[in-house]
């Protein structure tokens, strides 16, 4: 039974090794040890683990580590045809010469989105999405887009573990409400001085919320009234990919 634990363990540090890589590409010995909060010498010998099984490489210029060859071959077979990140890219390429900005797509994962695909604009000012960031669902277009079209069961646990008082909850469900009503959601500076999105829902054809798609780009050039205007464009990309949805 102690064998079966440490082995469970020493999976489970190996895992938070590797995603210490989820925002830098790039981690030293000491780096991934202050990350996971192991010592050295225990995340050496599961770094030489992983590196023999092709999940880490090492290079011996820097001595640094990197993510292996192995985990693009994983992630090559999650980019099938029933993937919305590679199912919808096409669309989501278009909308982007459409409008000229960047268009990126979230899913929801508890009470964070996290994006998993990016489509960057041709402008030399644009907005830079990196694929892979998990962002709080609670703020930004996309986020309210979750947050306006869930269940409403998963609505109010969400806002419950919020911590806002009675009274913000209640300014925000009436946001909420507008953005059903409108079927877009706006936000400027929320999360990120000097940008501003627009987002839609993106419903699966048997009526759940599968993405949230979005526009967004510098202030600049995303004020409310460019901004809606986009909006019948996201809309119209939106049900084309409810339409080939898997």
């Amino acid at each position: 039974m102690d064998e079966k634990k440490n082995t469970v363990r020493a999976a489970e540090r190996a895992l938070d090794i590797l995603l210490c890589f989820t925002n830098q590409a790039e981690l030293g010995l000491t780096d991934i040890a202050k990350k996971t909060g192991l010592n050295k010498s225990t995340v050496f010998r599961l770094l030489a683990t992983l590196e023999g099984k092709g999940f880490i490489k090492r290079d011996l210029r820097s001595d640094k580590y990197q993510l292996g060859i192995r985990i693009w071959e994983l992630a090559g077979q999650i980019y099938q045809s029933s993937d919305p990140a590679m199912l919808f890219l096409p669309e989501m390429e278009q909308l982007r010469d459409t409008l000229d900005e960047t268009v990126s797509l979230y899913i929801r994962d508890g009470a964070e989105r996290i994006r998993v695909q990016a489509v960057e604009s041709n402008q030399a000012i644009r907005r830079v999405a990196p694929i892979g960031v998990r962002m709080p669902i609670l703020v930004g277009a996309s986020g309210k887009v979750f947050m306006a079209f869930l269940q409403k069961h998963d609505r109010n646990q969400l806002l419950t573990e919020s911590g806002m008082s009675e009274e913000e909850k209640q300014e925000y469900e009436k946001q909420l409400q507008e953005i059903r009503q409108n079927g877009f959601a706006l936000s400027v500076e929320e999360r990120e001085t000097g940008t501003a999105a627009i987002s839609v829902p993106v419903f699966h054809r048997d009526g759940h919320l599968l993405a949230a798609l979005a526009v967004s780009g510098p202030v600049s050039r995303m004020s409310i009234d460019q901004m809606s205007a986009f909006a019948s464009s996201l809309k119209h990309a939106a049900e084309h990919c409810r339409q080939i949805a898997k």
